[in-house]
């Protein structure tokens, strides 16, 4: 068994940061039931974290000693492992975008697959199943628009529109209107009115 976690450390290490190890990702190692154990074993000695249920993340050894990795690298390397889209949620977006001034406290994102939490470290990380139109466009920045779009709500979609079409460039504008027949009602009808009216 000492030898199945010392060949998991060494393909961890060769891992770039934030890349996500699985166990079916190690059954070249090993039979399944022995990979889940060194992984086990590995996160609870502090040299692999357990970022959610079958996901582990490498500790990140810096000059100042272990860290996790960046809550964006390992989304990022979660949504390519597991074919996802993984997008940042409606409150971040509209954050970005200048659409409020609320921070938000808590690390949010959308995602194609189930809703689960990942935990990095003692930060928990929120992924929410979103419907399909929240995703159009993922992480373009017009995309960014829609999901701000959708946190802030048909109330106040008209105003944060006319916004958006002085700040934005021209054809990341464009490109908002050009996908509108992907979105609900509501947000196809103040995207006509904003851009044509």
């Amino acid at each position: 068994m000492q030898r199945l976690t010392e060949q998991i450390l060494a393909h961890a290490k060769r891992l770039p940061e934030g890349e996500p190890i699985s166990a079916k990702g190690l059954l070249h190692l090993g039979k399944r039931a022995a990979v889940d154990q060194a992984l086990s074993r590995l996160a609870e000695r502090g040299h692999l974290i357990r970022a959610g249920r079958g996901v582990y993340l490498r500790s990140v050894e810096g000059r100042f000693g272990t860290r996790t990795p960046s809550v964006e690298q390992a989304v990022e390397a979660l949504s390519r492992q597991r074919g996802e889209v993984i997008v940042s949620a409606g409150a971040a977006a509209a954050n970005t975008l200048g659409l409020t001034t609320q921070v938000p406290v808590r690390s949010i994102f959308l995602t194609s697959g189930r809703s689960r939490n990942m935990k990095l470290g003692k930060q928990v990380v929120e992924l929410r199943h979103a419907p399909r139109w929240q995703l159009a466009l993922a992480d373009r920045p017009a995309g960014e628009a829609v999901r701000a779009l959708a946190w802030l709500g048909p109330e106040q979609a008209e105003p944060a529109l006319k916004k958006l079409k002085r700040t934005l460039p021209p054809n990341t504008f464009e490109e908002l209107v050009s996908a509108a027949p992907q979105f609900p009602t509501w947000l196809a009808q103040s995207l006509g009115k904003v851009a044509y009216g």
